[in-house]
C-alpha cells in the first residue's frame, strides 16, 4: 500500500468517485477481500484505543460496509475486548459472506449492548441513497442509546453519502466518525457533519483522484524577507461607499494578513480609522491609477445608488486582481464583468441567488451553484454559509473547514473580504488566496472564543497568521 500524500489525506470524493478508486487497486491486483481488511484493520484499531477494553457492538449490515463490520469484530475479539455482532440482514456480497464466516462467535439479529460499551455502526455507510427500511432505523436508534459511545463507520447510516442530508428522521448522534480511503462530501456537509463527532480518516491506499474536490487545509505562510519593503509585500486597495465602518473592518483585516500597505479609497471622513491606515480621498478612478496596486476589495458599505455603481465600474476598468463582496455583488452584472484579470466573489446564500439569476446560472444548492456561477462568469467563487465552497473555473472545488458558530455575527463577512484581498495582493494564486483567507478567518474566530465582535475577529487575525509560519 502507498503512503498517503497531502493530495489524497485533504481530497473530499464522491461515492461514484470512491467506487472508481477502488476499482483501479482492484486493477492493480488488490483484492476486495484484501482492502476490506486493510480498511477494517486500521478501524480497529481506533476503535481498540477508544473502547479501551469495554464491551463492543458492531451492528453489520448485508454489503461491504458490514464486511468490514464483521472483520472490526474479529480483530477486536482477539485483541481481547469482549464483542457481539447484531446483523439483521444476511450478506449480500462474497466478501461480506467470507468475513461473516471468519468470526468465530454469535451473531444476533436485534438487540444487544450495555451501557458502558461502545457501539459502531457498520449498516450501510457511504452509497446509500434511499432511507432505511423503518426497522433497521429503530435497530439502529436503539444500539445508539444503549451505549455510552457511538462509532460510525465511513458513513452513519441512514445519510446520503454525496449531499450530508439525512435520509431518515431521528439518526443518532456519534461521538466518533471513521472514514475509510477518503473523506466523502457527508463529512464536510451539514446537517451529516453535525453528526459525526470527531472525524479520522483511515487510509487504505487511495491514490489522488483528478477533479476530486479538496477540504482547505492550513496554509504554510512566509515570514517577509529581510530585505523586503511594503510595497513588494503587496498594497491593497479597499473602494469605500456610503457605510464607513464596514470598509474599516475590511482593512483592519487586510493588515494582519500579510500585505505590506493597506489603502482605503473613500470620501469620507474617518476619525475612528486606525493612524497606520491611510485613506485617500481621491476619486476612485484617479486612485486606481496607482501602479502599486496589487488587488482591490469592493463592496463592504459601498451601498447600491449611482455613486456605487460608478465606483464598481472603476474597479472593473483598472483590471487589477479584485476581490467582490456585499453591495457589489448585487449591483454586479455580466456586461460589468469584461475584464481578464482575475476576480473572486464572495457571496452569501441569498447575494447568490442574485448572481445566478444575473449570469443565467440555473442550479440548485450552495455548492452547485458555486460551481456553475465559477464557470459561467470565470470568477472564483466562495460561496459562504455553514457549509462554504471555493469553486474555479477550471473546475476546482476546496471546501471549508468547520468554523465556530459565533462567526455568525454582523461585520464577519467584511473581515473575510480583507483577508482575501491581502493574500492576492501578497501574489497567492486567486484559487489559493481564498483558500488560505477562509483557513485564517476561521483559525482567528476560534482564537476569539465566544461572543466577539467582528473588530475583535480582525485584531485576531494576525495571531492566525502566526500560526501558520
Amino acid at each position: 500500500m502507498s503512503l498517503p500524500t497531502s493530495d489524497t489525506l485533504a481530497q473530499v470524493l464522491t461515492a461514484q468517485q470512491m467506487r472508481a478508486a477502488e476499482q483501479e487497486l482492484f486493477d492493480t491486483g488488490t483484492s476486495v477481500t484484501q482492502l476490506m481488511e486493510i480498511a477494517a484493520g486500521g478501524a480497529a484499531e481506533w476503535v481498540r484505543r477508544i473502547a479501551g477494553g469495554r464491551p463492543v457492538t458492531v451492528l453489520c449490515g448485508p454489503g461491504n460496509n458490514g464486511g468490514d463490520g464483521y472483520l472490526i469484530a474479529r480483530l477486536l475479539r482477539e485483541a481481547g475486548n469482549p464483542v457481539e455482532i447484531v446483523a439483521p440482514l444476511e450478506p449480500k456480497t462474497d466478501a461480506a459472506t467470507a468475513a461473516r464466516d471468519a468470526f468465530d462467535g454469535e451473531i444476533r439479529t436485534s438487540g444487544g449492548g450495555r451501557g458502558e460499551g461502545v457501539f459502531v455502526d457498520c449498516l450501510f455507510g457511504s452509497g446509500l441513497s434511499r432511507p432505511l427500511e423503518a426497522e433497521h432505523s429503530l435497530l439502529l436508534r436503539d444500539l445508539a442509546g444503549r451505549h455510552a459511545i457511538a462509532i460510525a463507520i465511513d458513513v452513519p447510516s441512514g445519510f446520503d453519502s454525496d449531499s450530508g442530508e439525512a435520509l431518515n428522521e431521528r439518526l443518532p448522534q456519534f461521538d466518533v466518525t471513521l472514514a475509510l480511503g477518503a473523506w466523502k462530501f457527508a463529512h464536510c456537509l451539514q446537517p451529516c457533519r453535525g453528526r459525526m463527532g470527531t472525524m479520522r480518516l483511515v487510509p487504505i491506499g487511495v491514490a489522488a483522484v483528478e477533479g476530486a474536490a479538496r477540504k482547505i487545509q492550513k496554509p504554510r505562510l512566509r515570514v517577509p524577507a529581510a530585505d523586503t519593503h511594503k510595497y513588494r509585500r503587496g498594497l491593497v486597495a479597499i473602494l469605500g461607499g456610503e457605510m464607513p465602518g464596514a470598509a474599516i473592518l475590511a482593512a483592519l483585516a487586510a493588515q494582519r494578513a500579510g500585505a505590506g500597505y493597506t489603502k482605503l479609497v473613500s470620501s469620507h471622513s474617518h476619525p475612528g480609522a486606525p493612524p497606520d491606515l491611510v485613506v485617500d480621498d481621491s476619486a476612485p478612478v484617479e486612485a486606481l491609477e496607482d501602479d502599486r496596486i496589487d488587488a482591490v476589495l469592493i463592496g463592504p458599505g459601498l451601498g447600491r445608488g449611482g455613486a456605487a455603481k460608478e465606483t464598481l465600474g472603476a474597479a472593473m476598468q483598472a483590471a487589477r486582481p479584485t476581490v467582490i463582496d456585499a453591495d457589489a455583488l448585487v449591483l454586479l452584472a455580466p456586461d460589468i464583468l469584461e475584464t481578464e484579470a482575475p476576480m473572486i466573489a464572495t457571496p452569501h446564500d441569498g447575494e447568490l441567488e442574485t448572481l445566478c439569476r444575473s449570469f443565467h446560472v440555473v442550479a440548485s444548492g450552495r455548492k452547485d451553484r458555486a460551481i456553475a456561477l465559477a464557470k459561467t462568469s470565470g470568477m472564483i467563487v466562495l460561496a459562504k454559509g455553514p457549509d462554504s465552497f471555493i469553486a474555479a473555473p477550471d473546475g476546482r472545488l476546496a471546501i471549508a473547514p468547520p468554523t465556530p458558530s459565533w462567526l455568525s455575527t454582523a461585520g464577519t463577512g467584511d473581515v473575510l473580504a480583507g483577508i482575501i484581498a491581502s493574500r492576492l495582493a501578497t501574489g497567492a494564486e486567486p484559487f489559493d488566496a481564498a483558500c488560505e483567507a477562509v483557513w485564517l478567518h476561521g483559525e482567528a474566530a476560534r482564537r476569539c472564543g465566544a461572543a466577539f465582535t467582528a473588530e475583535e475577529l480582525a485584531r485576531a487575525v494576525s495571531e492566525a497568521f502566526a500560526a501558520c509560519l
